[in-house]
Parts: structure tokens; C-alpha cells; sequence
């Protein structure tokens, strides 16, 4: 499983998350501490907004620790909202097309997860988009067409709504291909002005999300930055967190019909 980290809050740089703290998301790379497999070295990306409605990108497949590129953007920009992601592959080619962040306007999402039985269900899930969302998938993850989905679930309007219904449709096509549902989400989204997560999981465990207020912002990561710093707070299964410059809400995410129980 994959590691990532996202802040909104008063701008810092980058490296105050991704490179420079005892536990940061690079540290987290090779030495993931509640993974299940301490090694996320499948390639990198980091996604930040500036005075542009569309966020910049970077992203490659080396490992997130051995690029000095990326400390050394991290050093120099200076960003209010920023999410930034190591990727330990679940499927897909290792290519930069299949990092995450992925983007699309002025969206940005990474994820944490894996889409049980993915290949038995990828094409009804690719025929249901339509052309124009269709032509703008770059890779083969199940992340990536997951993000695709949100858009014709309505994301732009319901970002919530739209990570339930998407869900709802994996969890039938599942269902439709005889397989039963699985489905590890643990992901963030951002459009600019707000951040949002989610934690869910249809059976066994969901992987870790943690938040905590963070100078003048807040940060929610995979993991803590440090075990003696920032209050850091467990984000229970099932949850669905909204960051704004107002502070940070919490809802319950409950996509499934009834007869399928949340697990975490």
C-alpha cells in the first residue's frame, strides 16, 4: 500500500511534510511504519496550488528518496494546499502516467487502496464513462479510473455524493463480475479552496489516516509526522473529512446498500 500526506492551512514549504520531519513522507518511503510493506518505492508525485486554478504536478517513477529533485523543489515552493503521495504499486506498469497525484482541472486526488478483482472489472467500469472522460485516462490504475469516475458521479457539484456513488458503482460491478465486494479506499481530493479524505473499507481493515492542526493549517497523512510533535488523531473507518480555511468537519461515509457492512 501507497503512503501520502495533504495540507491546507497559511502557505509553508513543501519540506515542512514531505522531506525535512524525523517521519516525513520520504522517510515514510522506505520506512513506513503501518503499511503493509514498509517499502512505497513505485515512484512519487506531488500536486500544489498556487495563483493558478489548476495545480502544478510532479511526478516519476524513481523512488521517492533517491530523486534530488524533489527535495529540492520541496526546499523552494511555498503552497496553502498540497497533497503529495509514494506509491507501492498494487498493479499497474511502474510509469509516470500510473503516479499519483492525478489531476483533471482543477482537481487533484491520490489514493491508498486497491480495488479488489480490478482486471475481471476494469472494462464495464472504462465503457461507463463517457468519451470525453474516457480519453482523458493516461494509465491503467484503478486509482486513476476511480478519479474518473467521481467526475461522472457529479464531483464537481457533490464531492461527497460523488465518492459514495462512485463507490457504489465498483462495488456492483463487482457484484455483476461475481466477486465479492472488496474495495480498500483511503484517499484525498482537493479543488483549490478545500481538501477532502476519506476512509473506508468494505471488509477486514482500512489503511490508517491520521489528521492534526499543523502551524497555521492542518495536515491528514497515512501516518504521523513525528510520535511526539502535533496532536495527531486517528480518522475512524467510514469517515468522510472536508478541510477549509473555516476548520474541519467529519461525516460518516456510507456508500454501500445496507446489506453491506463498513469494516475498519
Amino acid at each position: 500500500m501507497c503512503r501520502w500526506a495533504a495540507y491546507l492551512g497559511e502557505p509553508v514549504f513543501l519540506e515542512d511534510i514531505v522531506t525535512a520531519p524525523c517521519h516525513s513522507l520520504i522517510e515514510q518511503s522506505h520506512h513506513a511504519l503501518e503499511a503493509k510493506t514498509p517499502t512505497n518505492g513505485d515512484g512519487f508525485g506531488v500536486a500544489w496550488y498556487g495563483d493558478r486554478p489548476e495545480p502544478g504536478l510532479y511526478r516519476d517513477i524513481l523512488p521517492a528518496w533517491s530523486d534530488p529533485n524533489l527535495k529540492s523543489l520541496c526546499r523552494q515552493i511555498r503552497s496553502g494546499l498540497f497533497l503529495a503521495h509514494v506509491r507501492a504499486s498494487t498493479g499497474g506498469a511502474t510509469s509516470r502516467a500510473n503516479c499519483h497525484p492525478f489531476i483533471l482541472g482543477p482537481w487533484a486526488f491520490m489514493h491508498n487502496g486497491q480495488i479488489g478483482g480490478f482486471e475481471k472489472i476494469r472494462r464495464p467500469l472504462e465503457a461507463s464513462l463517457t468519451d470525453d472522460l474516457y480519453e482523458r485516462l493516461e494509465g491503467g490504475t484503478d486509482s486513476e479510473l476511480f478519479f474518473l469516475l467521481l467526475f461522472a458521479e457529479g464531483l464537481e457539484q457533490d464531492p461527497q455524493g460523488a465518492m459514495e456513488r462512485a463507490t457504489r458503482r465498483v462495488i456492483a460491478a463487482q457484484r455483476g463480475a461475481g466477486i465479492e465486494p472488496s474495495f480498500k479506499l483511503t484517499a484525498a481530493l482537493a479543488n483549490g479552496e478545500t481538501l477532502h479524505a476519506v476512509r473506508y473499507t468494505t471488509h477486514a481493515t482500512a489503511p490508517t489516516l491520521y489528521a492534526s492542526a499543523f502551524g497555521e493549517g492542518r495536515c491528514i497523512m497515512s501516518e504521523p509526522l513525528d510520535r511526539d510533535g502535533c496532536d495527531w488523531q486517528a480518522v475512524p473507518p467510514g469517515s468522510f473529512v472536508t478541510l477549509s480555511r473555516q476548520g474541519m468537519t467529519v461525516r460518516p461515509f456510507e456508500p454501500a446498500s445496507e446489506d453491506l457492512a463498513l469494516a475498519g
